[in-house]
């Protein structure tokens, strides 16, 4: 029995650090598309200000 809660423990802890570098993907990933976004919109507005 004892062997089961350990192994349990063990696949409870690699869990863990799979979501944690989940969310930190998920963070990176939105802070990237966030810096591009705003590197869009300040080269946006000057292309279409050329257009129009």
């Amino acid at each position: 029995m004892v062997a089961f809660f350990s192994e349990f423990v063990t696949y409870l802890l690699l869990v863990a650090i799979m979501a944690g570098v989940a969310v930190c993907g998920v963070f990176v990933g939105k802070k990237l598309r966030d810096n591009k976004n705003a590197k869009e919109a300040g080269a946006g507005t000057d292309s279409k200000a050329e257009e129009g």
